[in-house]
C-alpha cells in the first residue's frame, strides 16, 4: 500500500495498491504530486531519473541516502550540532547513470537522531531552509507509519508489514 498523506489533516489523498512483486519505486510515476509539495520518501523511492521528474515538477524531496552512494562534495556550510545536525552540503551525484539521471545539485543533511542514537543521511532539493527543518520534515514520513499502524488495527490487514510508504 502506497499513499500520499496530506499532513494539514492526517487523511490521504491518493492511495494505490500493489502486489509484492511491484518495485515501491513506481508508485512515483502515478502518484499525482502537485507543484511546490513537499514529499518525504524512504530508501525504497530512490530513483535518480524519477526524482529529478519531481524536481522539474517542480516540487520538492526529502529522501533517506543509501550507504554506497557516491558522491562529490562541491560546498559544505557550517551547522548547529546541538540540535542534531552534522553536516550540511551541496553535492553532485558521481555515479555515471545517476549523474546522468539528475544531472544537477543536490543537498545533503546529515543529522544525529539522539533519542535513537543513530546517524540518517537525507538528499534533497530544498536549498531554502535550514539542515535542521529538513530533518524534521523527514521525522514527520512518521504520520504515514501511525496512520498504517492505525488501518491494521481497525481494519483487520495482515500482520505482515505493508509496502513502503510514500508522503
Amino acid at each position: 500500500m502506497h499513499t500520499l498523506l496530506d499532513l494539514r489533516g492526517s487523511i490521504p489523498t491518493f492511495v494505490s495498491l500493489t502486489s509484492g512483486a511491484v518495485h515501491d519505486v513506481h508508485f512515483l510515476d502515478v502518484a499525482p504530486l502537485e507543484e511546490e509539495s513537499v514529499v518525504t520518501l524512504d530508501r525504497g523511492y530512490l530513483d535518480f531519473e524519477r526524482l529529478y521528474a519531481v524536481h522539474r515538477l517542480p516540487a520538492f524531496f526529502v529522501i533517506r541516502a543509501k550507504r554506497n552512494l557516491r558522491l562529490r562534495r562541491l560546498s559544505s556550510s557550517p551547522v548547529d550540532k546541538t540540535c542534531g545536525v552534522r553536516v550540511d552540503q551541496i553535492i553532485a551525484l558521481m555515479g555515471t547513470r545517476s549523474r546522468k539521471d539528475y544531472p544537477e545539485s543536490l543537498r545533503r543533511v546529515a543529522f544525529y537522531d539522539m533519542k535513537n542514537h543513530r546517524r540518517l543521511v537525507f538528499l534533497t532539493n530544498l536549498f531554502t531552509v535550514s539542515p535542521k527543518t529538513v530533518a524534521d520534515i523527514y521525522k514527520q514520513r512518521w504520520q504515514v507509519e501511525l496512520f498504517f499502524k492505525w488501518i491494521k488495527g481497525h481494519l483487520g490487514f495482515p500482520h505482515h508489514p505493508l509496502t513502503r510508504l510514500i508522503l
